[in-house]
């Protein structure tokens, strides 16, 4: 995946990293969601997927932006959850940049790992106020119901793991062919529409082209990833 194009560029894009922690659950596995302290200044409150910047720790990401975002998202589930896992044996499954008009914008690496059932989340007061472990499809009944606030990337990604039944399938169906979410913002009445490429009104914004569907309707409570 190349670094994306973008023709508002007022504030840096910092190189990011996520990691998506999956456990095996009762009826689909579970996964690891840390609501943010709600001071931050990027999406405080919110329940996300541990992560954070590469930092220059993690190496040199011009040269190889795969092993550093590896490096970097194992030390932020480290700091962030009290977890480990090894940097060889995550599976890349998405890029998202952050759309333009935000307070901080990311090009950030989306990774998922197997957590060991027996370790516990130690999570980093000063950044996070909470932990939960969930199957996507509850992550995403709350959020629904107003008691979790998703960002679209987490969304999106609980909304593709919520029919996958094991790691397996997880592994097959979104690390194949790991898509570059470039989003493109229009306000609709009550909401708004990302496009994503692929999606017929990407290149000229015309909501009702018709064609193919990549889109993320944020309406209220009312969201729907459609692809």
């Amino acid at each position: 995946m190349q670094p994306a194009e973008e023709p508002s560029k007022a504030l840096p894009i910092h190189m990011a990293a996520t990691v998506v922690p999956l456990r095996p659950g009762g009826d689909a596995p579970e996964v690891l969601l840390l609501q943010r302290a709600a001071a931050l200044a990027f999406y405080g409150g919110a329940w996300v997927f541990p992560g954070g910047r590469i930092d220059p720790e993690d190496g040199d990401a011009t040269q190889d932006l795969i092993a550093a975002a590896r490096r970097a998202a194992v030390r932020e589930l480290a700091e962030e959850a009290g977890l480990s896992a090894d940097p060889d044996n995550l599976v890349l499954i998405s890029r998202w940049l952050t759309p333009p008009g935000r307070v901080r914008r990311f090009d950030t690496l989306h990774f998922i790992a197997e957590a060991r059932p027996d370790e516990p989340v130690r999570v980093q007061a000063s950044e996070v106020a909470d932990y939960r472990w969930l199957t996507a499809a509850r992550a995403l009944q709350l959020h629904a119901a107003g008691e979790l606030e998703l960002p679209p990337p987490t969304f999106v990604t609980l909304t593709q793991l919520a029919p996958l039944q094991n790691l397996q399938e997880i592994r097959a169906q979104l690390a194949a062919a790991p898509l570059h979410y470039v989003p493109r913002q229009h306000a609709v009445e009550n909401g708004f529409v990302y496009l994503y490429a692929g999606d017929a009104g990407y290149e000229t914004g015309d909501l009702a082209a018709a064609g193919a569907r990549h889109r993320l309707h944020v309406l209220g409570r009312d969201w729907r990833y459609e692809r």
